[in-house]
């Protein structure tokens, strides 16, 4: 004869964390990039007085537009309206000025870009680390 312990509530709650740990909602696929995509569009120097720290950052944006435009962001930027890739988030009311993830995402692509990496490996690159 067996006897089975009682599960207590909290231990089926820290059983149901533990069982999730490892499960990853599938992340949601990169954006296509827009041909004949610019820099046109992202915010000048001029209108980053306030975050120095992102001027780095928006200088990626202006020197690789259709690279950052093949990325989705992994902040949360893509639920705001006219949202369409990680450019988007160095345009308009300039998202990444304050946000350190679209800042991340986009020095890593351009370092990467600089190294003569492919888009494939930079979307891979910013999913594994910021994904």
């Amino acid at each position: 004869m067996t006897t089975s312990l009682p599960i207590t509530r909290r231990g089926f709650v820290a059983g149901c964390g533990v069982a999730l740990l490892g499960w990853r909602r599938p992340a949601p696929a990169h954006p296509t990039p827009r041909p004949g995509i610019t820099a046109a569009n992202v915010l000048p120097d001029s209108e980053l007085v306030d975050a120095p720290e992102a001027l780095p950052a928006f200088a990626a944006a202006r020197r690789i537009p259709q690279v950052l435009d093949g990325i989705r962001c992994n902040c949360g930027c893509a639920a705001l309206p006219g949202f369409y890739s990680l450019l988007s988030c160095y345009e308009a009311s300039g998202m990444a000025r304050i946000c350190v993830i679209c800042q991340g995402q986009a020095r890593l692509a351009d370092r990467l870009e600089r190294a003569g990496k492919s888009l494939d490996e930079i979307r891979a690159a910013t999913d594994a680390r910021f994904g």
